[in-house]
């Protein structure tokens, strides 16, 4: 019996009936509307990546000791990067199995989905949203560490030459700085960088680069703005605790 004659055999014992159209219009439809919302989701993940390497220092990996690069690689938004692969896989299964799917190649697929996310999750990066977002996560998801948390933790090593924290009194050559920790220190200045968009005021968050001189005071070879783009105050506390 030819395969053809044993397929049809089987469709008369089984009294199989072809699916109806409206499914096969349903199922479309849902593929779609999947790979849309993932492309957003997709988005949202890549907009964050994009903050967090905003406010990464990638110009002290040169300082950095072996224990340090650890600590800089805990500085990595892995968890927004796993959602972006996930989102990326997703979009791309819902358009291979839509209705045309079969004409686009697995090369094409990734590029169409990869870009479509980047794309708008460079556009909701540029609005500001992605500040929000974190931060909104943040507040609501106990377990998470935000990318501010993250980067208070590298900037918060005195020992290894990194200290950071609010200006809370200036002076000639030096100023009273409390770091996020509660610590006050006298950070020395004089012959440090200082950028002109660090004003030395008092409330004025800022991160160090130098070496601790004695007990409770800190010698600064750099003053650098905890903020970027502007942002001189950075976003240090602002997640609220539900305690």
């Amino acid at each position: 019996m030819k395969p053809s004659e044993k397929l049809l055999q089987k469709i008369k014992e089984e009294q199989a009936e072809p699916a109806p159209r409206w499914h096969f219009a349903v199922k479309n439809k849902l593929l779609w509307a999947a790979f849309g919302l993932a492309a957003v989701l997709g988005a949202l993940a890549f907009s964050v990546i994009l903050f967090a390497i905003q406010q990464t220092d990638f110009s002290i990996l040169s300082h950095l000791s072996h224990s340090g690069l650890e600590l800089f690689l805990g500085l990595l938004p892995f968890f927004w990067i796993i959602l972006l692969v996930v989102f990326l896989l997703i979009a791309m299964y819902s358009v291979q199995y839509s209705r045309r799917g079969y004409k686009f190649t697995l090369a094409r697929l990734v590029g169409y989905s990869a870009a479509l996310s980047i794309l708008l999750g460079t556009l909701f990066f540029i609005g500001g949203g992605a500040q929000r977002l974190e931060q909104a996560f943040a507040v609501h998801v106990s377990i998470y560490e935000s990318i501010q948390e993250k980067k208070v933790k590298l900037w918060s090593m005195p020992e290894a030459g990194y200290l950071s924290g609010e200006i809370a009194e200036t002076g000639l050559d030096a100023f009273q700085l409390k770091d996020f920790q509660g610590k006050t220190w006298t950070v020395r200045y004089e012959g440090a960088f200082i950028p002109p968009v660090v004003l030395l005021e008092r409330g004025e968050k800022v991160k160090l680069i130098g070496e601790i001189a004695d007990d409770g005071a800190f010698a600064a070879a750099e003053v650098r703005p905890w903020g970027r783009m502007g942002n001189r105050k950075g976003e240090v506390g602002s997640r609220k605790r539900r305690d």
